[in-house]
C-alpha cells in the first residue's frame, strides 16, 4: 500500500484513526514498532481496536503532513521512556516483579512480568525495563547507581 493514500488523525482529539483512500476507515488506530531495539525507526505496525495488523509502514518516514505527526505524537506516549535514577525498592512475587524507583519524571511505582523477556540488557551496563502496560524504564549505566540500587539489580536480575 502507498503511504500516500493513509490519513491518520485524531478524532477525537484522544483517539488516533486511519483513512485509506477510496477503501475503507479503522475507528481506533495503534501504531507499533515491529522491531524496535534492532531496526528503531523502521518496521512500524499499524494495530486495530482488536490488536490485528492493518498495514505495516516501513520507515515513519514515509508517512506525509498530518499523518506523520499524528503517529509521532502517538508512538511518543506509547514507548514514553523514564530513565531511572534510582531504585528505591523492588521485590518479586509471583513472577511479577515490583519497582518504587525515582526518574527523571519523578516516583515511579511499576510491575514487569517475565523478566527473561522484559529486562533487556543492550550493553553490559545499559538496561531497559519494560513494564506489563508498555512502559520503557532505562539504566543507561548500572554501574552509576547508588548501591543499593545496584544490589536490587543483581539480585533480581
Amino acid at each position: 500500500m502507498n503511504p500516500s493514500d493513509i490519513h491518520l488523525f485524531y478524532e477525537p482529539k484522544d483517539r488516533l484513526r486511519l483513512t485509506i483512500r477510496d477503501d475503507r476507515s479503522y475507528m481506533t488506530v495503534k501504531p507499533v514498532w515491529s522491531a524496535p531495539l534492532s531496526q528503531p525507526g523502521k518496521y512500524l505496525s499499524l494495530l486495530n481496536s482488536k490488536g490485528d495488523e492493518i498495514m505495516m509502514v516501513t520507515n515513519l518516514s514515509d508517512l506525509e503532513g498530518d499523518s506523520h505527526e499524528a503517529v509521532k505524537e502517538e508512538l511518543h506516549r506509547r514507548y514514553l521512556t523514564a530513565t531511572v535514577h534510582k531504585i528505591l525498592h523492588a521485590k518479586v512475587e509471583f513472577g511479577a516483579t515490583y519497582w518504587h524507583v525515582i526518574t527523571h519524571r519523578g516516583e515511579r511505582d511499576f510491575v514487569t512480568q517475565s523478566l527473561q523477556e522484559n529486562a533487556i540488557w543492550l550493553s553490559d551496563h545499559h538496561l531497559l525495563l519494560l513494564d506489563v502496560e508498555g512502559n520503557r524504564f532505562e539504566i543507561p549505566d548500572v554501574n552509576a547507581l547508588d548501591a543499593p540500587s545496584q544490589s536490587y539489580i543483581h539480585s533480581i536480575l
